[in-house]
């Protein structure tokens, strides 16, 4: 064998044993870490409620996903109260944080039939959308190394910001596109529905979005009409 061949079987032999996720640099958006006060109690609660099974169905995320219990509720019990669906959402919360929960009690002996992921906005001001895809990659991966039966629906992040040249959607936009690639459809599904939120020319109002960040009522309705349908397939109904 000549050398150069010899050199494409080392490499080749090396890759097979590399981890899943291999990140080109150390940051803080793959570094699980807790917070403290009320976070921590939520986490807890969180954790008892999986501990009593019966979970079909789970939502993972921040004050996004979070505000299902707030202006979202109505909704929710209308799309998810039978359902046996569970919100596994805290406002603040960036990738590290939910990297650290579903090592710490979240997915604790359950196994769904469908996780639906949508995190990163929190982490806009202070990562790259590479990093922030990073972080995401990292927790697809948690889920499908401790419930590999569940199906995922990862979730574009929301669209931000009053208009399409607000630098924290512009990277959120981007960390889209990286994160898209996630998705191999048999367990990893990934759909972009930013555009419901969205005026014709690509506005955001506060109709939807009372601070442009956080969903009303009827940004709520949205989002669960959007997903409704991949929902359904997915949970096998």
């Amino acid at each position: 064998m000549s050398l150069a061949l010899r050199t494409i079987a080392t490499i080749s032999l090396a890759a097979m044993f590399l981890p899943s996720f291999a990140f080109a640099e150390d940051h803080d958006a793959i570094k699980p870490v807790p917070r403290a006060g009320g976070w921590m109690k939520r986490h807890e609660g969180m954790n008892l409620r999986v501990k009593d099974g019966n979970v079909d169905l789970v939502f993972i995320g921040d004050s996004i996903t979070q505000g299902w219990e707030g202006r979202g509720k109505a909704v929710w019990q209308k799309f998810y109260g039978e359902r046996n669906a569970v919100n596994l959402g805290i406002g603040g919360d960036r990738t590290q944080h939910v990297i650290w929960r579903l090592d710490n009690g979240n997915l604790y002996n359950i196994s769904p039939k469908l996780a639906v992921i949508m995190i990163g906005t929190n982490n806009s001001g202070s990562n790259t959308p590479e990093q922030i895809a990073e972080g995401i990659t990292v927790i697809v991966d948690q889920l499908k190394k401790k419930t590999p039966k569940t199906k995922i629906l990862l979730l574009a992040v929301f669209p931000r910001g009053e208009s399409p040249t607000d630098p924290r959607r512009q990277v959120n936009e981007k960390t889209n596109a990286i994160a898209s690639k996630l998705a191999d459809d048999k367990n990893v599904f990934y759909l972009d529905i930013g555009k419901s939120f969205l005026q014709d020319d690509g506005t955001l109002t506060r109709e939807i979005m009372p601070d442009l960040l956080h969903l009303s009522e009827q940004g709520y309705t949205i989002w669960a009409k959007s997903i409704e349908s991949q929902v359904a397939t997915l949970m096998g109904e």
